[in-house]
């Protein structure tokens, strides 16, 4: 029993490893919270098309609990954290597919990388990844006409095509360098491309805002529309500079040259280019 005023911590350690993806959308705080160890070790997750013991993959500790820890390299187990709205999730390795879909509440934290989807149509919430990220982060899915409206995503290494797909709301913010189609849609919301990105950067976005802090290649259907220094931007720069994302502000260091598009939807978005100061 814990000690008075200490909260309990669930500890799943993967002791076999799939060889395919194992479906494991009980894995949410939301779920675990007020189940005992032995109902924790009994809930039901699915490999190919047979049903499995959670314990046939985790070895488990502890009783549910609003904060998890998983350890081991789950990069092939999908679904974590989708739909939560409470609690924490923290995972030591890789993480799998559609990592915090749905997500409405709560934080996710990965120490290594992800795979695709991470956060696909979330509301709210928040998701750190520590290594690299994989395709259509914060995005719809197939058919689906919104991606993420809410929440907040940040990535400290690389991440994949289509980050931000018809996004409306919320915050992305990658370190490294992103792949094509970076706001693909975009719809609103903000993206923070700190490391640079490949081609076709807001292709077809109707509004929302994407910020680049290095320089890159834009769409010709993207217009020069003046330099400034955001106000707004000063908010994020606020709300992201604890978890070690730094946004310049303009002032004395530089400033931002708008663009905005896409023309050929026509489009109201804006891509912020900025510009030091030395090279004004």
């Amino acid at each position: 029993m814990p000690a008075v005023g200490m909260t309990s911590k669930t500890v799943l350690t993967l002791k076999v490893h799939p060889h395919v993806p194992l479906e494991a959308e009980v894995l949410t705080p939301d779920v675990l919270a007020s189940l005992g160890h032995d109902a924790v070790r009994a809930l039901p997750v699915v490999l190919g098309k047979r049903q499995h013991r959670l314990d046939d993959f985790f070895e488990v500790e502890g009783p549910g609990s609003e904060e998890m820890e998983i350890r081991g390299d789950v990069g092939r187990v999908k679904w974590i954290g989708r739909g939560m709205t409470r609690g924490r999730i923290a995972i030591a390795g890789n993480a799998g597919m559609h990592l915090g879909a749905y997500m409405k509440g709560g934080t996710i934290e990965v120490t290594g990388n992800t795979s695709d989807w991470v956060g696909a149509e979330m509301t709210g919430g928040a998701i750190h990844i520590r290594g690299d990220a994989g395709g259509q982060i914060g995005a719809a899915y197939r058919g689906s006409l919104t991606g993420m409206s809410g929440g907040t995503i940040l990535i400290e290494g690389s991440a994949g095509i289509e980050i931000g797909m018809r996004m409306r709301r919320g915050i992305i913010a990658v370190k490294g360098r992103v792949r094509d189609f970076a706001g693909l849609q975009m719809k609103g919301g903000t993206i923070v491309l700190m490391g640079g990105a490949e081609i076709r950067t807001g292709a077809w976005m109707v509004r929302g805002t994407i910020v680049a802090l290095t320089p890159i290649r834009l769409l010709p259907t993207f217009t020069k529309a003046c330099a400034y220094d955001p106000a707004f931007l000063r908010l994020y720069a606020n709300h992201l500079r604890p978890f070690g994302f730094r946004v310049p502000v303009g002032g004395q260091d530089g400033t931002y040259q708008r663009y905005t598009g896409d023309t050929s939807v026509p489009g109201k978005g804006e891509i912020l280019l900025w510009q030091p100061r030395e090279s004004c």
